[in-house]
């Protein structure tokens, strides 16, 4: 099979192309041909351009350019200049391959003083640098806004900073990299004179209100202080303000301790301040008219009371013999009632304690009456069958009952009075120990469960109706702790032997 060449099969196509579109990409092909010449004109005329670095402000900006001049350049790079500025080398100077033009671009500032503004451009370093170019002279209390922030009189400006970061898109760097625009307000220092209580002082300061300068000068003001006009009022040249500083007091009232501060000048005026009331006898130290000077008040809260008491006074007994009554029975004829004085005496406290009495009224509220007991003189003989054979009493005493021996008795064996009893009988069976003013020593008894004995002995703890049993040494000394009857036999002694009447203790 016969092959077609490529150079046919090409020109068979375009043959069976339409005319007009054969036409169209010729004109196609052309464009393209001119765009292309262009670009390889552009590309060696690129090509051509000479190396430049411009340092702007200290920011390296490497260009290429076919300028020969340096202000040619500049306008090339869109970077506009001001009498200000400062170029290296000269505008008129003729550029080299590989040259380096230094530019220190001004800073752009505006200054608000005085109640006007001006703009500058300005190569100083410093605050001062920068107020002495314009003339302005400063109040050591002026006050100084940088941007916004309070700065020193003699403070370092900010390191420029340039606006080529937000150059609109296109822009050269170049044309962008004057420094941002500061803003400098000088406040000015006005002259005020304070009144601080009787002294007076002037100081300058350029804060906008009285309590802002006052906070300023160091003073601490207290909610008690009055100042006039008042912390909120604009200052202006030459005003005079008024402060009355509160005193400090110390209230101790009801358990408590207030501590406030006050314009007032006496006691009185200040617990009114403070709410604090005086009732009845309440009193303050210092007294309500009294100035106030060290600051201390004392609340003295005042109560009285009635205190009733009352003071008995005993009665007495009186004993009445009856000889138609048997010995030792008793009859209350009287009882007797304890006399009663009251007394009504006013207390008064302070705070809670006591310190005064008076005695307003005392008074008989019952008067004392003796009690009369009648006793029995009569004395009776009786016989009694006991298991140690009949016996003849004429008294019967109920007795606490206690046992004891020689070795109990409180003397050492060797002792020469040991086992030898108060009527000198030795101790033993049927010896007991008494009191003599209940039984007199030697008296003839008979103890229930003892048997007969006889009072020979006495002892310190022997009291009253109280009888202690004498057992011998050789026998288990027993425990007794009991009532027991004990009978004292006849014969029946002397009336003036008698004792009628019988203490009253131990009781059963």
């Amino acid at each position: 099979m016969a092959q077609t060449s490529p150079t046919n099969s090409l020109s068979q196509r375009l043959n069976r192309l339409p005319r007009s579109g054969w036409l169209a990409s010729r004109t196609v092909r052309r464009a393209a041909i001119i765009v292309g010449l262009a670009a390889l004109v552009w590309w060696g005329y690129s090509l051509s351009a000479q190396p430049v670095t411009l340092i702007i402000n200290n920011q390296t900006y490497p260009v290429r350019t076919h300028q020969l001049r340096v202000s040619i350049l500049l306008r090339q790079q869109g970077l506009r200049l001001e009498p200000e500025d400062i170029v290296t080398p000269p505008l008129d100077a003729t550029l080299a391959p590989g040259d380096t033009v230094t530019i220190q671009l001004a800073r752009p500032v505006v200054i608000e003083a005085d109640g006007q503004q001006q703009r500058l451009l300005t190569h100083a370093q410093t605050l001062s640098q920068l107020l002495a170019s314009l003339k302005i002279d400063l109040h050591p209390r002026d006050e100084l806004l940088l941007n916004g922030a309070p700065v020193a009189h003699d403070a370092a400006l900010p390191a420029p900073q340039s606006m080529a970061a937000g150059s609109p898109p296109g822009q050269p760097r170049a044309a962008a990299a004057r420094p941002v625009t500061l803003r400098l307000v000088v406040h000015r220092a006005v002259p005020v004179t304070l009144h601080n209580g009787p002294a007076a002082s002037t100081f300058y300061t350029a804060k906008p209100t009285i309590g802002e300068a006052l906070l300023e000068q160091g003073l601490t003001l207290y909610l008690g202080d009055s100042v006039t006009p008042g912390l909120g009022t604009p200052l202006s040249p030459g005003m005079q303000v008024y402060l009355e500083p509160s005193t400090p007091v110390s209230i101790r009232a009801d358990g408590q301790i207030i501590k406030t501060r006050t314009q007032r000048k006496t006691v009185g005026e200040v617990l009114a301040q403070e709410g604090i009331a005086l009732m009845g006898q309440d009193y303050s130290r210092p007294g309500l008219d009294q100035p106030l000077i060290s600051g201390a008040i004392d609340i003295v809260r005042v109560t009285e009371k009635m205190d009733i008491t009352e003071e008995f006074i005993p009665f007495e007994t009186e004993w009445v013999a009856e000889d138609t009554m048997e010995l030792d029975q008793r009859e209350i004829r009287q009882s007797g009632a304890t006399g009663i004085i009251k007394s009504r005496t006013r207390v008064r406290l302070e705070n809670g304690q006591e310190v005064s009495r008076q005695l307003e009224d005392e008074w008989l509220a019952q008067a004392a009456s003796d009690q009369i007991i009648a006793y029995g003189t009569k004395v009776v003989v009786r016989t009694l069958d006991t298991p140690d054979g009949p016996i003849e009493y004429w008294r019967k005493i109920s007795m606490r009952a206690t046992a004891y021996n020689a070795a109990s008795s409180g003397k050492d064996a060797d002792h020469p009075r040991y086992g030898i009893t108060r009527s000198g009988l030795p101790a033993g069976k049927g010896v007991v120990a008494v009191d003599q003013k209940v039984i007199p020593l030697n008296t003839r008894l008979y103890i229930d469960q003892y048997g007969p004995a006889v009072a020979g002995d006495t002892g310190g703890r022997i009291l009253g109706k109280h009888i202690d049993l004498g057992y011998p040494d050789g026998e288990p000394l027993p425990v007794i702790f009991d009532w027991r009857n004990v009978y004292v036999l006849t014969p029946v002694p002397p009336a003036s032997q008698i004792r009628y009447v019988l203490p009253n203790w131990p009781q059963e």
